[in-house]
């Protein structure tokens, strides 16, 4: 298991300066990257990457709004070899026949994405944990709907936002997980209230024992009231520090 770092939560860095953000991400100590809407981005984003060493085995693309083909291309030029759509609105997750949609729309795409060597995954808000059909949540109940190739990428916040155990979640969903969004704060919807891994009220330890299939664990901020570099790194810090309680 590696760790990696949502760019989404320097979009306003990226989009100020694309290769000094991915200079300062290489200078903090990660390794591994995860592109949003990269396809938008792909020559610029390509050469940063390769100028500094990085890798993005992840990233996220709009695949049920946008060109899926556009976005497999990009990926594959990037060496993303898992494309994760990271949205489908909570009015999608209330009825079971909602939610096979869903899981019927992906499943296409992951046909699409095997021709260009990639796989496809998904990345939850609060709104599937939320939403409990027959006592299951809604993303227990989309899971079953979803060819077995396709992965899942566990926000373990917002898994807690909806009101729902992240470990416990975990657990039941099993080997379906390969990457999670370690972040942490109090677990509510005012995301400017987000602190550095460790430091607020998500298990973040227990959360990573409980992914046993886990790839790759995600730095992520939706947003950061201090500056968001310092931010990523002490996450890092705290992560690669070994046996410690969270």
């Amino acid at each position: 298991m590696s760790y990696s770092v949502q760019l989404y939560s320097l979009r306003d860095a990226i989009e100020a300066d694309l290769p000094g953000t991915i200079a300062k991400v290489a200078s903090i100590g990660f390794t591994q990257v995860e592109p949003y809407n990269f396809a938008a981005t792909a020559d610029e984003l390509n050469a940063a990457l390769k100028e500094n060493g990085l890798t993005a085995p992840s990233g996220h693309a709009p695949l049920l709004t946008s060109d899926q083909d556009v976005i497999f291309a990009a990926a594959q030029r990037l060496g993303i070899a898992t494309v994760i759509e990271p949205l489908r609105p909570a009015e999608h997750w209330q009825r079971l026949e909602d939610i096979r949609e869903t899981a019927e729309l992906l499943n296409a795409a992951a046909v699409k994405a095997a021709g260009y060597g990639i796989r496809v995954g998904y990345h939850n808000h609060a709104w599937e944990l939320e939403s409990v059909i027959d006592g299951k949540t809604a993303l227990e109940h989309f899971v079953t709907y979803l060819a077995p190739e396709i992965v899942l990428e566990v926000d373990t916040y917002w898994v807690t936002v909806g009101g729902q155990d992240a470990v416990e979640i975990l657990t039941l969903l099993g080997d379906r997980v390969r990457f999670i969004h370690i972040k942490d704060g109090p677990a509510t919807q005012d995301t400017s209230l987000q602190v550095p891994a460790g430091q607020g009220s998500i298990p973040v330890r227990d959360v990573l024992e409980a992914a046993k299939a886990l790839e790759v664990g995600v730095v992520e901020f939706d947003d950061y009231a201090g500056d968001v570099f310092e931010g990523i790194a002490e996450s890092l810090a705290f992560l690669q520090k070994p046996s410690v309680t969270a």
